[in-house]
Order: structure tokens, then C-alpha cells, then sequence
């Protein structure tokens, strides 16, 4: 199968691993390029990686690159992917997918009238921790499962990102940031959500940059939008879920002492792994017992972001279904919209949109994906 030319946006700290394991690891693309608007990002990950460096202009001109991979700032994932779409390549958008209800619709619009394909992180559910407990739920291990509690609880991105005003901006945020992760890992083993009820506070009203190395260290910045959220989602299924995230844990340790996510079922429960992984552990309590490590087995449980992007190329190349589809993109966006509506509202909110059941994954899947 030929491989697709691949053509990156957005050089900051994620395309890092997107880079090496798109050029490393995943057979079936070649990354021909990246662009950034600080051109020299651009410069230091085409040196790195063996790339081109390129003005955004020029990557969405050049007629070798079919496909688009977006990791700008998340307000740009919406209108970058639209210039992406218009100028005829497929694009691929780090997460969310959007953030807006309109600018999701517009996108997934944009494409099926191109005949174009549209996708977007996160890929983490695909790894072989998440793929075990999906693998519980569907053999009955603890019954029927329903419902889930889910928590992210955690100091602020400004510990470790060196400039990380953006993630306190309008369209950011803890829910926005993190919540993909969580919401696309509880719709890949509950499927789409029907409504949802939510409640959020700012208890600062500005943060002071703690990155190690930053030279903007000890600078303070404003926040500007509700840092702890919790919230409701009812599942089409039946499911139940809470989840609370939060950027204004200001203690010793990155995490609470809060599992990820709990799974319970009539006859047990399921702990699952951090969604922002691929590996495990997994773990299972039968009745009254105790919780007992389930073996994670597979060769994806190491950093494998790029493995949505992979599945997308193959889709696009044999026509199969793949599982990081816009339409569950724009459904986790409005998800998050929609918790965070019902919080100023203070009314439980109807999504409009809906996606497909993710299908379950192969622990055989070979290590490199696709190469045939």
C-alpha cells in the first residue's frame, strides 16, 4: 500500500512524539513537512526529524501532501482544520477536534463535501490498558455495568509548561484541555452521551508560571475561565458517569488520591488506568474481594499517539471504518460545551449530536500498524 505524505502544523511540546513515532514507527506515512508560525519551532523539528521546514502557505499548497496533521493551540484546531479542508487535503487535529458547537458542524460539513475525511485525537483509547477494560465490559466481568465516576485532580499546567497562558483562555480550560481524554475514553466503552448537568468554579482569578527552566518563571497571568468542573453525562445506553476535573489542586503530588475512572457493575468493578496512557494497570474486584491486577498484553502500551492518525490513513486508503472519526470529535466537543452551558444555566442540557460505538481493538495488532 502506498504511503501517505503527511504534512504537520503546530511545532510546539506534543509534535514531538507525534513526530517520532510517525517517522519511526507508523509504516504507513511519511511526514514530509512541518510548519509553525514561530519559524524557527518549525525549523528545530525538521532538523530533528529529517523533515522540511515549511511557511504554513506553502504546506497546504504543495500537491504531494494529502493529509494535514493540526497541532496548533486549541482555538486554532477549528479554523487551521477549515483552511486545511479548503485547500483539499484530509486533516487530522490534535484534540478537541473544535471549540465550538458551529465550528465542529462546520468542519464535518466542510469534509463529506469535499469528500474529505476529517479526524481527531485522542488516540488513547486505543491502547492495550483501555482495550483490556473494554475487553471486561464486553465478557460480563463484573455483570452489567452502570455506572462510572471519573476524576482528573490536579495542579495546573503551569508546573511544567513554560508558557501556559492559552490553557486559561477562552475555548480551554481543564474540561476543554483534559477532558477529551476522559470523555473519549468513557464513549469508547459506554458510546454517546444523551445529556448532561454541570456546575464549575474559578478559584483564582490569576496563576503565577512554576515551569522549572522558564525564563517567564515567577510571572503572573489571568485566569479566565472556571478551573474546577463537575458534572453528570447520561449515556444513550443507560451508563451514568460523574466526572470532575480540576487545574487547582495546589498540593505536593501531581494526583489526589482519587482512582482515574471506577467502573461499577452488578457483580464488581473495574479501575481504570490514566486515560492520558496507553498502558495499564487495570484492575478488577470480584464481589467482596480485593482488587486484582488484570495482565495487560499487547505491543501498545508505550507512547503511541499517532496510532488514531495511522487507522485514519488506512481507512482513507481501503475505505474501512476508523475509530478517531470527526463525528466522535464533534460529539466529545459538544459534550464539554454542553457541561459547561449547563453550569452557567444551571439546567440539565440535551446534546444534538451523536457517534458510533467505538468496535473493539486486537491485542495481536502487529507493532507497526497497517504497513501492508
Amino acid at each position: 500500500m502506498e504511503k501517505m505524505k503527511v504534512g504537520l502544523i503546530g511545532c510546539g511540546m506534543i509534535s514531538e512524539i507525534y513526530l517520532k513515532n510517525c517517522t519511526q514507527r507508523f509504516g504507513n506515512m511519511e511526514i514530509k513537512a512541518c510548519a509553525d508560525i514561530n519559524r524557527q519551532a518549525a525549523e528545530k523539528r525538521a532538523g530533528q526529524f529529517g523533515i522540511q521546514a515549511m511557511t504554513v502557505e506553502e504546506l497546504l499548497a504543495d500537491p504531494e501532501i494529502e493529509l494535514v496533521l493540526n497541532l496548533t493551540v486549541p482555538d486554532q484546531h477549528g479554523p487551521v482544520g477549515m483552511r486545511i479542508l479548503n485547500a483539499g487535503k484530509h486533516v487530522y487535529s490534535e484534540k478537541p477536534f473544535a471549540t465550538s458547537y458551529e465550528e465542529a458542524s462546520a468542519l464535518l460539513n466542510l469534509a463529506k463535501s469535499k469528500n474529505l475525511y476529517a479526524g481527531s485525537a485522542p488516540d488513547t483509547f486505543m491502547g492495550d490498558g483501555m482495550q483490556m477494560v473494554r475487553s471486561l465490559l464486553d465478557s460480563g466481568a463484573i455483570g452489567r455495568a452502570f455506572a462510572a465516576q471519573a476524576f482528573l485532580l490536579s495542579r495546573g499546567p503551569e508546573y511544567f509548561h513554560p508558557n501556559p497562558e492559552f490553557l486559561y483562555k477562552e475555548g480551554a480550560g481543564p474540561l476543554m484541555d483534559w477532558g477529551p481524554y476522559y470523555i473519549t475514553a468513557l464513549i469508547a466503552l459506554f458510546g454517546p452521551v444523551k445529556s448532561v448537568y454541570g456546575s464549575s468554579r474559578k478559584p483564582y482569578g490569576e496563576k503565577e508560571i512554576k515551569a522549572p527552566g522558564s525564563p517567564r518563571k515567577g510571572q503572573k497571568f489571568p485566569v479566565e475561565v472556571p478551573t474546577y468542573i463537575t458534572s453528570i453525562l447520561e449515556f444513550t445506553s443507560g451508563m451514568m458517569a460523574n466526572l470532575t476535573v480540576s487545574f487547582d489542586l495546589q498540593c505536593a503530588y501531581w494526583e489526589s488520591h482519587m482512582p482515574y475512572i471506577q467502573i461499577y457493575g452488578t457483580e464488581g468493578t473495574i479501575s481504570v488506568p490514566d486515560v492520558n496512557s496507553f498502558a495499564g494497570p487495570v484492575l478488577l474486584r470480584k464481589g467482596g474481594g480485593e482488587f486484582e491486577e488484570v495482565e495487560v498484553k499487547g505491543n501498545f502500551t508505550e507512547n503511541c499517539r499517532g496510532m488514531g492518525l495511522c487507522e485514519m490513513i488506512h481507512g482513507i486508503r481501503t475505505g474501512q471504518p476508523w475509530r478517531t472519526e470527526g463525528s466522535m470529535g464533534a460529539h466529545v466537543t459538544e459534550v464539554m460545551l454542553a457541561i459547561m452551558e449547563s453550569a452557567k444555566e444551571k439546567r440539565a442540557i440535551t446534546l444534538k449530536t451523536t457517534c458510533e460505538l467505538p468496535k473493539p481493538l486486537s491485542p495481536d495488532r502487529k507493532p507497526e500498524m497497517y504497513t501492508d
